[in-house]
């Protein structure tokens, strides 16, 4: 199973409901490292801007 939203969701299963149930989870998991790595760039950083 793929997620076509997500490339980097990709599972598979036994049955079809397998998959539709790992997928589900592969896709949770996408989502969470996303947010986390997002989290990460947002911090503030000092900024000095010089005038001309």
């Amino acid at each position: 199973a793929q997620c076509l939203e997500l490339p980097a969701a990709i599972s598979e299963g036994d049955t079809k409901e397998d998959a539709l149930e790992n997928i589900k989870e592969a896709i949770q998991l996408v989502l969470e490292v996303t947010q986390e790595q997002a989290q990460a760039y947002s911090e503030v950083y000092k900024v000095e801007v010089a005038s001309a």
